[in-house]
């Protein structure tokens, strides 16, 4: 479980490249359940990856605090937050010349056992075990970097898994098969698993949907709540809704 405490970040500089900046998150208050699959979606420009990069500790925060399981963990490294338990899965994943996907993914699991090593990649849909002397280079395509970037996520079995836009780059036909592992890991594993995406897929795939604006949670609730929000060319404009209880969610 991963607690957000009136976090609040704001950049240093502007766009233009000037002091002062602007704020992106704002007073931020969630907590994200153990072993529950949240998607988080929002216009660009919202904050989704921001906050995903708060809570992995990549931006530091400017004020709150970040709990991770009763732990305040607001000024941990990234390393510290890592072996605490929370995971980060990059939009673009790095590429390692003269890295072979062998020595990448026994780093993340910390094992060299190739029967370990074959349990994950089976994990993963990976049937091929001459996949592991593959480089980790350019000459990858876009869906084997993300499948190998997969791999090496769920072999830490962290406890916090955080995915930031995990379709970029992935065909349509695997998209659905990537919703299912990443749920399934979430359930089998008790991890919490918390996507950034626009993609319709994960949305109706996650058992609590937020939906971000002007750095802020305007919505917290299911698919079927926020889809006439999204469908609205309006989405900026939102007004409030909320009222009693078993609303399928509110948004603001």
């Amino acid at each position: 479980m991963i607690t957000l405490e009136k976090i609040r970040f704001t950049s240093t500089e502007d766009e233009s490249g000037t002091q002062g900046g602007r704020t992106i998150i704002d007073g931020m208050n969630y907590t994200f359940e153990k072993g529950k699959f949240y998607a988080i979606t929002g216009p660009n420009g919202s904050g989704k990856t921001t906050l995903a990069k708060l809570m992995m500790g990549i931006f530091p925060l400017t004020s709150g605090k970040l709990v991770l399981d009763g732990e305040d963990i607001s000024g941990f490294s990234i390393t510290e937050r890592s072996k605490k338990g929370i995971a980060y899965s990059f939009q673009h994943p790095a590429r390692f010349k003269g890295m072979t996907f062998r020595q990448l993914l026994t780093i993340a699991a910390g094992t060299d056992d190739e029967n370990q090593l074959v349990e994950i990649l089976a994990r993963v849909g990976i049937c091929s075990l001459g996949y592991l002397e593959k480089d980790v280079d350019a000459k990858l395509s876009g869906g084997e970097i993300k499948k190998i970037e997969l791999a090496t996520t769920i072999a830490r079995n962290p406890k916090v898994a955080i995915y930031d836009e995990p379709d970029t780059g992935i065909d349509l036909w695997t998209i659905g098969p990537m919703v299912d592992l990443i749920k399934r890991e979430c359930r089998d594993q008790g991890t919490t698993t918390i996507a950034i995406s626009h993609n319709k897929a994960f949305l109706e795939a996650a058992d609590q949907l937020l939906l971000i604006k002007a750095g802020e949670i305007a919505y917290d609730g299911d698919y079927s709540g926020v889809k006439p929000i999204l469908e609205d060319l309006s989405v900026c404009e939102f007004t409030q809704t909320c009222e009693g209880e078993g609303n399928a969610g509110c948004y603001r």
